[in-house]
């Protein structure tokens, strides 16, 4: 009962609605679009799944600006997301200047194998996927459940990582991250009895511009109407709130070790990530650069991608 109501709950509240490209494409079209060249014009709307396979898992991901060149931008997404839940505003602003790179994980949209329920094991599945692309260095943007992820990469595997952006994020054991899954149910219940997307509440604060700047980053993340993402399964889901959970009564790391440059964004009313966090782990990370956007939440990069991207780019341009 209770799988069956959580899955009535995602499918109506949490994620976009998928929308499979054998609906939208005539018989035999399918398979052309799929095998797309990254090719000058493309943009986050459009570009190509790919798949590569590491040991047992296949790995789907999207990539833009390879003709950049220097280290590439590899993005760690949050809870329940899949490729489509990246702000297309977002991906092309960075990959107008950088080679950047998105990735589902295991057992996560059109990945392969069973997910992971740590976020440790959610940084060696990254890892693994990040050689197997034959990168020998990355830049990194985690947001939220992704920027727990990128931590534990850059402890693991300091020599891999060159910079880190963590946006609506906070240390292990941070004042509130155990508690995510109880305002996500709140949060998801909220969109389904009210018909609204849940990162509505999630992601945005309940102000007029708030409001707002939550509606029109809905609607970006449909521009992309062929070739979807799978959404996440139920499974998958519980799985990953298990990892928050457990990672929020870690034993918070000593990140003083962690010697990149770091750009740490938040908004200032952050509910699933504490604010607090923000300033925490700014604190921690001995080159750190902090930037919190006001009347903003957990999204606060994408109601402010217009500032968050040159600041990005500025910075991984250093």
């Amino acid at each position: 009962m209770r799988t069956a109501v959580l899955g009535l709950a995602l499918a109506t509240t949490l994620f976009t609605t998928s929308v499979s490209a054998a609906d939208l494409l005539p018989t035999g079209q399918t398979q052309s679009l799929s095998n797309a060249s990254d090719a000058s014009g493309d943009s986050w709307k459009n570009v190509a799944t790919q798949t590569i396979t590491a040991g047992d898992v296949s790995f789907a991901y999207r990539e833009l600006g390879k003709q950049n060149g220097g280290t590439p931008v590899v993005f760690l997404v949050h809870l329940a997301a899949v490729l489509d839940n990246w702000d297309p505003r977002i991906m092309d602003g960075i990959a107008a200047k950088h080679h950047v790179i998105a990735f589902d994980n295991r057992g996560i949209g059109a990945s392969s194998g069973s997910p992971s329920n740590s976020i440790e094991q959610m940084a060696d599945d990254a890892v693994t996927f990040i050689k197997a692309m034959g990168f020998k260095q990355v830049d990194l943007l985690g947001f939220s459940m992704g920027g727990m992820i990128a931590q534990e990469i850059v402890l693991k595997e300091p020599q891999l990582v060159r910079k880190m952006i963590l946006a609506g994020t906070g240390p292990a054991g941070g004042e509130g991250i155990s508690s995510v899954a109880g305002v996500t149910f709140y949060d998801m219940l909220r969109g389904f009895l009210t018909s609204q997307d849940a990162k509505q509440f999630l992601f945005f604060t309940r102000t007029p511009q708030g409001i707002d700047a939550g509606k029109v980053f809905l609607e970006r993340l449909k521009e992309r109407s062929e070739n979807r993402d799978k959404d996440i399964s139920v499974s998958a889901f519980l799985a990953q709130l298990k990892a928050l959970r457990n990672w929020g009564h870690k034993k918070t790391a000593d990140l003083s070790v962690v010697k990149q440059p770091v750009l740490v964004v938040n908004g200032d009313a952050d509910r699933m990530v504490p604010t607090l966090n923000t300033y925490d782990l700014a604190r921690r990370l001995p080159n750190s650069t902090l930037i919190i956007y006001p009347d903003a939440g957990h999204g606060g990069i994408f109601q402010f991608h217009a500032d968050f991207v040159p600041s990005a780019i500025e910075f991984l341009g250093r």
